[in-house]
């Protein structure tokens, strides 16, 4: 055996430490990129890791009524998993989609943490999730929605441009969200041509399916802001008997101006408020706008929701409109929601929500819960915000004017037997010189002949470009649905 001298130890030594810090310099690199840089490369369109990694695993599923409206299919190629849709064009509005290509939208987007398992609230060791860089089971998100409703609400429209919102009015749970002409979310799930071509092809189409019109689409909402108006005119003083005639002219000049607004029937001058609400008065409304002043009208369109650009339900609501810097003519066009006063579908339940409600808006939620893969809950809706939008009083008064719309006014469709209904029609104009077809509007609510309180609260419009301008009326086309969505509910099991 040949024995090592003192230099060779030395050599030996130098080159145990020379490997000794390669090892940590690769060490450092090594946690240098996996962790503080981690994020940068992980946002990097070059990087498929992540990709490869969401769609290796199903997606969670969202749920209608207990059951699921979404799936997941195994395509057996490098991004996996491709999302499918269960009666895909009913639920759009609620789900969005999930594309492979173009990213999500709707509750696709709002929870897709919870969804695509990345939440960190799925796992009880989270940290322990980011070091391994492993990723949960998606898991499930549980809608408010009622399955009859949003069927009625679909059919009712029969394909037709428009929206239906319904809601809970004492929970604000969103009963129904639909939005028509729809479209099947499924065929932009994957990756290959034919995603592309119906991306182009639902983008070029002027019915435009992808939009949600009953919160992404604001509308003149006609005479069903009427309801509004008369809250500030009761609220303010200005109308302290709805029985007393209103000094209101037929037709009403426009303050400041030489234009005459007229009705829609003859008999309107001087109509008290009762009579006025029942026929649905232009004249009366518009006048009674100016009375109130521009100040108390915003101020109680604010209360219902107007304005207001932070709702999100939990995606985001169009903001609906009151003009706050209006003249006194302008006001009055306002008052009958005309000019700039433009709502959301979803908006104007919330308005006929509010009456139902005593006066309260819950502020509307479509999530009641998101739960793990395997059913433990995540998170919960919890208490929602209360908004006075009138006082007591005048939501009992205007729950009785509304009720006589139903009864003997014009939204007799609206009726169910055995229950009480509170509807008011509106036949909005639009277009230059209004020479557009009207939209047609309904807002209404219903409580069954054994139920506490309204069980629920409805908003619809239709605008349909292929309808004679005289049978486009709230009463005549919106009314009917909104009473097979009311009736829906009151008959639910769900």
């Amino acid at each position: 055996m040949t024995a090592r001298g003192p230099g060779m130890t030395r050599y030996i030594r130098h080159a145990a430490c020379f490997c000794a810090l390669l090892l940590l310099a690769l060490l450092v690199n090594a946690t240098r990129v996996q962790v503080f840089q981690a994020r940068s490369h992980d946002e990097n369109p070059a990087n498929r890791r992540e990709n490869i990694a969401r769609y290796g695993l199903q997606r969670g599923d969202i749920l209608v009524g207990g059951r699921p409206v979404t799936g997941s299919r195994d395509t057996g190629e490098q991004l996996r998993f491709e999302r499918t849709y269960k009666d895909g064009p009913l639920y759009a509005p609620v789900t969005g989609f999930a594309s492979q290509e173009y990213g999500t939208t709707f509750l696709e987007h709002a929870e897709d943490g919870v969804l695509s398992g990345s939440d960190p609230l799925l796992t009880p060791f989270p940290l322990w999730n980011d070091f391994t860089r492993r990723r949960n089971p998606g898991g499930d998100v549980v809608t408010t929605l009622d399955r009859a409703a949003q069927k009625a609400a679909f059919h009712g429209l029969g394909g037709r441009k428009g929206a239906v919102a319904a809601v809970e009015p004492a929970t604000g749970r969103i009963l129904a969200l639909v939005s028509s002409p729809s479209y099947d979310p499924a065929v932009l799930s994957g990756n290959d041509r034919g995603v592309g071509r119906s991306w182009a092809r639902l983008n070029d189409d002027v019915d435009r399916p992808m939009l949600n019109r009953a919160v992404r689409q604001t509308y003149p909402p006609g005479s069903t802001f009427k309801v509004v108006t008369a809250a500030a005119a009761l609220d303010a003083g200005v109308i302290t008997d709805v029985d007393a005639a209103t000094d209101s002219p037929a037709p009403y000049t426009l303050p400041g101006t030489t234009t005459s607004l007229t009705n829609e029937s003859d008999g309107c001058a001087d109509l008290s408020l009762r009579e006025a609400f029942k026929w649905s008065c232009n004249t009366v409304f518009a006048k009674l706008g100016v009375k109130v002043g521009v100040g108390d009208m915003t101020a109680t369109a604010h209360a219902f929701g107007f304005n207001d650009k932070s709702l999100r339900i939990p995606f985001s609501v169009a903001p609906s409109t009151f003009d706050p810097a209006v003249d006194k003519a302008q006001l009055a066009l306002s008052s009958i929601g005309q000019f700039n006063t433009r709502a959301t579908p979803l908006q104007m339940a919330m308005v006929a929500a509010a009456v139902a409600n005593g006066g309260q808006i819950r502020a509307p939620y479509l999530v009641e819960r998101t739960t793990t893969d395997d059913g433990d809950t995540v998170a919960t809706a919890g208490s929602r915000p209360v908004r006075q939008a009138m006082l007591p009083s005048t939501a009992v008064r205007l729950k009785e004017l509304m009720t006589q719309v139903v009864t003997e006014g014009t939204g007799t469709n609206a009726a169910i037997p055995g229950a009480t209904v509170g509807g008011k029609t509106g036949t909005a104009q639009h277009g230059v010189g209004n020479s557009g077809t009207p939209y047609a509007w309904f807002v209404s609510w219903a409580q069954g002949e054994r139920d506490m309180e309204p069980k629920v609260a409805v908003a619809v419009v239709v605008e349909d470009a292929a309808a004679d301008r005289g049978e486009i009326t709230g009463g005549g086309v919106a009314a009917p649905i909104a009473r097979a969505v009311m009736k829906a509910v009151l008959n639910s099991k769900d």
